[in-house]
């Protein structure tokens, strides 16, 4: 694989990462009646996930990094509900989340003239 292409998608992994993580630990502060310090980290962790699309490849326009990142958002958010609330996807939910990788793929990666 391309090194400049396996950067790419560890970033959009670990960007996935800090939003969805980010915005679980202000659901638990702000939904759940958990510690404020949580909401705090949870703040911190969003603005990581903010900074972490600017480091994509030089070249790569804004709007695109962020409609690729949407993508990768929907597969990331399926995983986090099953690892982390216990909620299965079912077939049409795996679907869904290759269409949006599959996305992903063209929107970032296919080759442009």
């Amino acid at each position: 694989m391309d090194p400049t292409i396996a950067r790419s998608l560890l970033l959009f992994a670990v960007a996935g990462l800090c939003e969805i993580g980010g915005g679980y630990l202000v659901w638990l502060w702000l939904r759940e009646g958990r510690a404020v310090w949580l909401g705090v980290a949870g703040g911190l962790v969003l603005f990581i996930y903010g900074v972490l699309p600017t480091l994509q490849p030089a070249g790569a326009p804004f709007g695109r990094v962020y409609a690729a990142y949407g993508g990768v958002f929907v597969a990331l958010s399926l995983v986090w509900g099953w690892w982390v609330d216990g909620v299965r996807p079912d077939r049409w939910d795996l679907i869904g989340g290759a269409v949006a990788l599959v996305g992903v793929a063209i929107i970032m990666y296919a080759p442009r003239a």
